[in-house]
């Protein structure tokens, strides 16, 4: 048995720590927030084998680029003169070839598919009533050339073996009855599942609390104390921790702490925003507007529409023409829905760690002996957080990994 600390309570901290003391080991949570907000709270509650290519795709840097002056566009890169960010820049731009996405596919297919089924085992076995189905997931497009992208995208998939399929007009009304739908086909991608994020998150402290795990919230930690090569105690605010083993969990600000250990974690907070509605929408079948980038759930008792991505450093900022894009978007695919004022002012956000190519940060690093990496995960923390936390159990337990972790390497050179 090792005493473990992990720094970080969102989805990847609270599943390593679930994984952790299953194998046995003490384990305490330390984390700056309320373990009530942020991305692990805010997201759209996908798990999505379906999402295949990575951030960093071919094209991607230079509808970044087009976009950087417009605020409210699906993707938006302020500019600023900072030396980390140029850097991950840099990296961004040279991991946007075709050569970095099929060698990312087979390990992105792998975690999400792995994190699906260990969702859907910890629900069975510890009885958690949080919401979750698998109803897939699907590609809404409005023009020719969208729809043509993510059929190439379908076929892609399916000669990976998910199981998606090409949905016409008529198809889509079958499928949803209850809604108008704006759209000129789509894909559906009948692998997904999705869930209510709030529900399991309380699910998870519940239980992790009942069995012992110490969880300290709104402690942010200071520093890091490292000697012959090994982290020994952490300083927070208010307390001093010792431990055997630490994991850095911290999502966006876990570059930050890296750096008090020497380590080179090029992360940047992509912020995500989301709208929750409690209209009857009628929306079953959880929904990407592809061309809005905009991502739609219908969670337990409400509906979330979800997207957007705004590196701009950390900052909870909410851009109230970010939000607005979001609004006009499902009126445009979804014409009968309107989002009223008072959701709209009640829009929230979260801040994912991006790493330049797209792919997490899982593993010990060469810095530290004692120190698990787990951050970086960008738009899919959730889908890939059950994985993670199993994978970082293993590393801590001197285990075989249930998958190569050579593609998540966290001293990997961009």
């Amino acid at each position: 048995m090792k005493q473990v600390i992990i720094i970080g309570g969102g989805i990847i901290g609270l599943s390593s720590a679930y994984f952790l003391h299953k194998e046995g080991h003490q384990v305490t949570i330390v984390d700056q927030s309320n373990l009530d907000a942020g991305a692990s709270y805010v997201n759209a509650g996908y798990l999505s084998p379906s999402h295949i290519i990575p951030l960093s795709a071919p094209g991607v840097m230079k509808k970044g680029l087009k976009w950087m002056f417009n605020s409210a566009s699906p993707l938006y890169i302020k500019p600023r003169l900072d030396l980390d960010f140029l850097k991950w820049t840099w990296a961004f731009n040279k991991s946007c070839t075709m050569n970095h996405v099929q060698k990312a596919i087979p390990a992105i297919k792998e975690i999400t598919l792995l994190s699906q089924d260990l969702y859907e085992n910890i629900h069975r076995t510890e009885g958690f009533t949080s919401h979750y189905e698998k109803k897939g997931l699907l590609m809404l497009c409005q023009t020719d050339k969208m729809l043509e992208e993510e059929i190439k995208m379908a076929h892609l998939a399916q000669r990976e073996g998910l199981d998606v399929i090409e949905v016409n007009t008529n198809e889509l009304k079958v499928l949803e009855p209850h809604v108008k739908l704006e759209a000129k086909g789509a894909t559906y991608f009948k692998c997904d599942s999705h869930s209510t994020p709030d529900e399991f998150m309380s699910d998870m402290k519940t239980y992790l609390k009942g069995v012992g795990v110490q969880i300290y919230p709104n402690e942010k930690v200071e520093d890091l104390e490292v000697k012959n090569g090994k982290v020994t105690t952490i300083k927070t605010n208010n307390q001093i921790l010792k431990a055997d083993e630490f994991v850095l969990a911290a999502g966006s600000w876990s570059s930050l702490l890296g750096k008090k250990l020497g380590l080179k974690l090029l992360l940047q907070a992509g912020k995500g925003y989301r709208i929750n509605s409690n209209q009857n929408t009628g929306i079953t079948i959880p929904a990407i507007l592809a061309e809005a980038k905009v991502a739609v759930t219908p969670m337990h008792g409400f509906t979330r529409f979800a997207g957007t991505m705004e590196i701009a450093g950390i900052n909870h900022d909410i851009r109230k023409e970010r939000v607005q894009a979001i609004a006009n978007a499902v009126s445009r695919y979804y014409p009968e829905i309107s989002l009223t004022s008072e959701e709209k002012s009640q829009a929230a956000c979260g801040l994912r760690p991006v790493s330049p190519d797209g792919l997490p940060f899982i593993g010990k690093s060469s810095k530290c002996d004692n120190l698990t990496v787990a951050t970086g995960h960008a738009m899919m923390g959730w889908s890939m957080g059950p994985a993670t936390g199993k994978l970082v159990s293993e590393i801590i337990s001197n285990k075989k990994t249930s998958m190569n972790l050579d593609m998540f390497q966290p001293d990997r050179k961009f």
